[in-house]
């Protein structure tokens, strides 16, 4: 979608979206008390960003350490060729240790971000599931020591 073909928001369509993004089990009818709008008016809101692609349903933030995953790493994978790219994301997809992958520009064809409960379970997400997909060239891996980080785009004030 080009610029010129943005969806439309006004500022009551952002402030909605901002008072979700800061918290997306907040209540429509807090969110209409705090806008000074009524209930109907945010559902009617919704509705419209959800049918225009804004929003795309909703989200779960874990702790993955408080889960027993204490590995966070960052996999940039090469490719034999860019045209392999749909084939190998798509067996990537059923990885489930693989929470983020990423076409990119640059050194590697994909970054992915991967969760593990150790390094032993990382190696074995790597050398026994990854590395095996037909048409990853290599890998190159990187262990998150700390995630300082982490927010949505405040785009009321970007």
């Amino acid at each position: 979608m080009q610029n010129s073909e943005l969806p439309r928001l006004d500022q009551l369509d952002r402030q909605i979206l901002a008072k979700l993004v800061e918290d997306a089990k907040m209540p429509y009818t807090d969110i209409a008390k705090q806008l000074f709008v009524s209930s109907g008016t945010i559902h009617v809101r919704m509705k419209k960003m959800e049918e225009l692609g804004i929003v795309q349903g909703s989200s779960l933030t874990l702790d993955y350490h408080k889960l027993g995953y204490d590995v966070t790493a960052f996999l940039g994978v090469f490719l034999d060729k860019s045209s392999l790219y749909e084939d190998v994301a798509e067996q990537l997809r059923e990885i489930p240790e693989i929470v983020t992958a990423n076409y990119t520009t640059g050194a590697y064809n994909i970054l992915c971000k991967i969760v593990c409960k150790d390094t032993n379970h990382l190696r074995h997400v790597l050398q026994d599931k990854i590395q095996k997909i037909p048409g990853i060239q290599r890998t190159e891996t990187f262990i998150s020591l700390e995630e300082r980080i982490s927010r949505p785009v405040n785009f009321l004030e970007a």
